[in-house]
């Protein structure tokens, strides 16, 4: 894949991911699979229809992981968009797998690694990986360790030319900067929201090195942000808090990267144009009063 920049504007503009220029505005798959994240979605057209829409609006980073579905968002990905368009980069993590309950743990030993690389490599069907981000913690958020013996064998990979770049998600400060002693990274990505503020350093650190920096859950995850600060804010400017809780992370820092995800088109198309809202000097102060709060409570 060539790093063509794209020709539809998006809020936000554009970063680079080392020699990868993505759109700031993604696309996160996860939301493609079935309830849970398992198994196949219950309207495969209407899945295929979205990452084409994604395309089509001039979307160029796409956010996966073989343990979406497990491998269904990575099928669909395939068949929706292969071959793919040269500015379009395909972001996938490992080092996490899924249990007949649904549920995450951890696989994050050398060989579960190699062999979430190949079946990345092989259900996308590329020869070699944009970006693979090593996902730690867990389910229920970050936890310490040392990631080096995992991070190593993503270098490994990276050496043998099956990984053009590396991040990682779901890292504390000190697996950040572990990873970067070990090997150039291009990413973290991390839990981060108008209430969730724990990262701000770091944010501001990755920027001056010009590492991007991609939150997940926007809007709280699977606890939704209940806030009325945010939702008066979205009313007086006439939009929905998902669109005030983007175009806030677009403004918070120039290497913050969306991948907000939905199965819907209309969806998808309302949070392209929401994450475009214009938010005043007032606008802003009102809405980080948001995660001060929540910082002093914790």
């Amino acid at each position: 894949m060539s790093t063509d920049a794209p020709a539809v504007s998006l809020p936000g503009g554009t970063w680079s991911m080392g020699d990868l220029t993505v759109t700031r505005f993604g696309y996160g798959a996860m939301q493609l699979a079935g309830p849970g994240v398992m198994g196949p979605p219950a309207d495969r057209d209407g899945a295929i229809a979205v990452l084409r829409k994604a395309v089509d609006l001039g979307i160029t980073h796409i956010d996966t992981s073989g343990a979406y579905g497990p491998r269904v968002t990575n099928e669909l990905i395939r068949e929706a968009l292969h071959p793919y368009p040269e500015s379009l980069h395909i972001v996938t993590k490992v080092g996490a797998r899924r249990d007949e309950q649904g549920g995450w743990p951890p696989a994050r030993r050398p060989a579960d690694l190699r062999h979430a690389v190949h079946e990345n490599l092989e259900t996308l069907g590329l020869d070699r990986l944009d970006l693979v981000n090593l996902r730690l913690g867990d389910a229920q958020g970050t936890q310490p360790g040392s990631l080096a013996e995992a991070f190593g064998t993503l270098v490994e990979l990276q050496q043998e030319g099956l990984i053009r770049h590396l991040g990682v998600s779901n890292a504390t400060t000190d697996q950040v900067a572990e990873a970067q002693a070990i090997a150039p990274i291009v990413c973290v990505q991390n839990m981060y929201n108008l209430a969730h503020r724990h990262d701000d350093r770091l944010i501001d650190e990755l920027a001056g090195k010009g590492i991007a920096y991609v939150p997940f859950f926007p809007l709280g995850g699977f606890s939704p942000l209940q806030s009325r600060v945010l939702s008066a804010v979205a009313a007086r400017l006439g939009t929905t808090p998902m669109s005030v809780a983007l175009s806030w992370l677009l403004r918070r820092s120039p290497n913050i990267l969306l991948i907000p995800g939905t199965s819907s088109v209309a969806h998808l198309t309302e949070n392209v144009a929401g994450a475009g809202t214009r938010l005043s000097d007032d606008d802003l102060a009102e809405l980080d009063k948001i995660g001060s709060g929540h910082r002093a409570a914790g």
